[in-house]
This record gives C-alpha cells, structure tokens and sequence, in this order.
C-alpha cells in the first residue's frame, strides 16, 4: 500500500487547508479503521462499541469518576454517557455506586470484568500494533518513535481547541475522536 492516500479517497482540499493537515488527518482515520478491523483478528469475540472501549480506557485512568465528567471528558452529552453506562453496567462492566464526597451524587467505577476486558482489548491491539510495526523497516519505525512525543502534544492541542468550541458541539460517538 502507498504512503499517499488513493485520490479516489481523499477528501477535497479546501482553501487554505495545509496538505499536512490534510494528510494527517486520512492517515489517522485509516490507522483507526485499520485497528478497529484488526481486532477482529486477534480478538474474534471482541462486541463492544467503540464509545464503551473508550469509556473503559477512560475509567483506567480516572476511576471512579462521575457520568458528567466520562461526559466531559469524551466530549458527548451526558445522557448518552449514562446511555452507554447503563449497557455496560448490565454487561458487568462497570458498577455504580455512591459518590463519598457527595451522598447525592453517583460515581462510576470499573468491574473486574471490566478491568480484564480492557486489559485483554489493549493486549490485543498492542500484538496487532507490534506485528504491523514489525512489518515496517527501521528507518519506518524510527519516524514512526520519533513523532509519537508530536503526535500526543496535536492530541492535547486538538483538546485544548475543542474544549473553547462552543458547548452545544458534542461528540456523539461515531468518530472524529483525537489520538490516544
């Protein structure tokens, strides 16, 4: 496969848009579809939602955490969050209980169903990740290691401008979603 996105599949370039921008933006979207493919291959049973992955990922780092800031955090409407909460309390994979500095207040909390299912979700990403890396040629995976400290700084500029846009803009879960 080339290292320049088909022309076929490239978006329209719009006026001052910067070819780099542009073709950081499909290498993203084909890296996110590639690996949200791929886990199919390491990881057949593999069901949950992309947007549950990411609630579980979250609640790895920050746990427990209210369904307001999951919703912050993501960026999509609390009731969508507590939507996706809920499933995934039936599915056992997250517990809510009440939150101790505010009896009036909820939190949630990773089960650990929910801890073993997202460790084996990123064991299994990692292995795929490590075999196509594999795949490449040093030089490849050292352009590769040496942007990664760039590419989480445009992750956290991505955030840092999403967080001045205007309130009623959420996510709704289907994409569009900054590197992690």
């Amino acid at each position: 496969m080339s290292a320049q996105p088909d022309s076929e599949v490239s978006p329209p370039r719009s006026a001052g848009q910067a070819p780099d921008a542009r073709l950081l933006t499909e290498a993203v979207t084909r890296l996110r579809r590639a690996l949200r493919a791929s886990i199919r291959t390491d990881y057949p049973w593999e069901t949950l939602p992309m947007a549950q992955v990411e609630l579980l990922q979250v609640l790895g780092e920050h746990s427990p955490a209210r369904v307001s800031d999951l919703a912050s955090r993501q960026r999509l409407a609390p009731s969508t969050v507590s939507g996706l909460i809920g499933q995934m309390i039936t599915a056992g994979l997250v517990a809510r209980d009440v939150d101790p500095a505010d009896r009036r207040a909820s939190v949630v909390t990773l089960t650990d169903a929910g801890r073993e299912q997202l460790a084996a979700w990123t064991a299994a990403h990692e292995r795929r990740m490590d075999a196509a890396l594999a795949a490449l040629d040093d030089a490849e995976r050292r352009a590769i290691s040496g942007a990664l400290p760039a590419l989480f700084r445009l992750a956290e500029n991505l955030g840092e401008s999403a967080d001045g846009a205007a309130d009623g803009a959420a996510d709704d879960g289907l994409g569009g979603d900054a590197l992690r």
